[in-house]
């Protein structure tokens, strides 16, 4: 019974936690950022990936320990900005840049971008049609990433409350 549990009151996310049956921190926080417009769609990717339904393959052995935390599936801007330190030779502060001007869209700068990844992608040992493609679902991300902290912060609030109701019920209301 999710009533009055911020974040999981609607009938979308009651669903969407009696599917996905979280059994980790993690995994809350993962829901959390999926649960909204545009990210949507991953939800039965995550499902089944977390259930070992749908294997989870890498683009490239570097990402798993990026992306294993949420089956292999970038919800977050975080994994955007690791993978363009790890993957793409970038700095911490070059990684942020990039992920805003993701955020922006613009397309002068996204080519230019795009350049810089896939040639320090190529640096590290990427085929260069695999950067490619590593960068165009970067890009896709983009449009729906969400900030890990702002989903942690919610799944914590979230969690602490279901336990207080669970186990305060007469307080909690």
């Amino acid at each position: 019974n999710a009533v009055g549990i911020f974040q999981f009151e609607s009938r979308g996310m009651k669903d969407l936690l009696q599917r996905a049956k979280p059994d980790r921190f993690e995994d809350i926080v993962a829901l959390v950022a999926l649960y909204r417009p545009g990210p949507m769609d991953l939800i039965p990717d995550f499902i089944e990936r977390k259930h070992g339904v749908q294997s989870i393959e890498y683009l490239d052995p570097r990402l798993e320990p990026i992306l294993s935390p949420t089956y292999g599936i970038m919800i977050y801007q975080e994994q955007v900005m690791q993978i363009a330190q790890v993957i793409g030779g970038y700095s911490l502060g070059s990684a942020d840049l990039l992920r805003r001007a993701m955020g922006k869209k613009k397309v002068e700068e996204m080519a230019q971008q795009r350049d810089i990844f896939v040639a320090g992608a190529v640096k590290n040992g990427v085929d260069q049609a695999k950067a490619s493609e590593l960068f165009r679902l970067m890009e896709k991300f983009a449009g729906y990433g969400f900030n890990k902290s702002h989903a942690a912060a919610y799944a914590l609030i979230a969690y602490q409350t279901a336990y207080l109701k669970a186990h305060f019920p007469a307080e909690f209301m």
